[in-house]
């Protein structure tokens, strides 16, 4: 009898069973993410044509100026328009806000700021003022419009090349010529004194007793005592009852 053998098969050969998972016929395809909205245009009021009127002007722009190119309303709604933004900027912190200087609106940046805004015009190397020069201008603000020897009556010096350094910078100016002899030059400020230094108008000005340091000023001169209120009044003068005595007169001698 023939004797057969049996192969046992290699694992390796084996085929490997194939798993196949069941569809889920609920399942849903995955969401795609919708596109993200274009950002808003900002909506367009007269505030707002006003905020960007002041914020792209070089200088301080007239009520009725910013009316005329508002194309409505007068400078009364001007006015409203820039305290409404004003409102807003205190609310919001803003760093800023629209003050009037020079007879006209202008964006300026709060004084709480300028410690650091100083750091950015050093840099600049902007012209600045001498003591000399802001002694001189003072003088002019305060006294115009004045000669220039009444200037240098104050300041004891010769201010011919500061006036014309002034002059020059826009911050003064010749207003007139006064009527005396010789007609000297009237000298006064500009408007652009105004703009440099923020005052609205020339009543800004600080008095010249709030520029005098407390060190330096003087004592006010002591009063003289008041009278008492309770003092007794002087008596007044009262009649005399005592007759006046009669003068004299002695008579005549009479002619031999």
């Amino acid at each position: 009898m023939r004797r057969t053998t049996r192969r046992t098969p290699r694992i390796d050969s084996l085929p490997l069973p194939v798993m196949i998972a069941p569809m889920n016929e609920t399942a849903e395809p995955p969401a795609t993410e919708a596109p993200p909205e274009p950002p808003r245009e900002p909506e367009v009021t007269n505030a707002s044509i006003v905020e960007a009127v002041l914020f792209s002007a070089d200088g301080p722009l007239p009520p009725a100026r910013i009316a005329q190119v508002l194309g409505t309303g007068t400078a009364g709604d001007v006015r409203r328009h820039v305290e409404s933004l004003n409102e807003s900027y205190r609310q919001h912190g803003a760093a800023f806000r629209i003050d009037e200087v020079a007879g006209g609106y202008q964006m300026l940046t709060l004084p709480v700021y300028h410690r650091w805004l100083s750091k950015l015009s050093a840099n600049r190397g902007e012209a600045r003022l001498s003591q000399a020069a802001l002694e001189t201008l003072a003088v002019v603000a305060y006294k115009q419009p004045v000669i220039r020897a009444d200037i240098e009556s104050i300041r004891g010096v010769a201010v011919g090349d500061v006036l014309n350094r002034l002059r020059e910078l826009n911050l003064v100016k010749v207003v007139g010529r006064a009527e005396v002899i010789g007609r000297p030059m009237l000298y006064g400020t500009t408007k652009k004194f105004l703009e440099v230094f923020g005052l609205a108008s020339l009543d800004a000005l600080p008095s010249v007793e709030a520029l005098i340091p407390p060190e330096r000023q003087r004592p006010a001169p002591a009063s003289e005592a008041a009278p008492q209120e309770n003092a007794e009044a002087p008596p007044e003068n009262e009649p005399d009852d005592t007759p006046a005595a009669e003068s004299v007169i002695p008579d005549a001698p009479d002619a031999p």
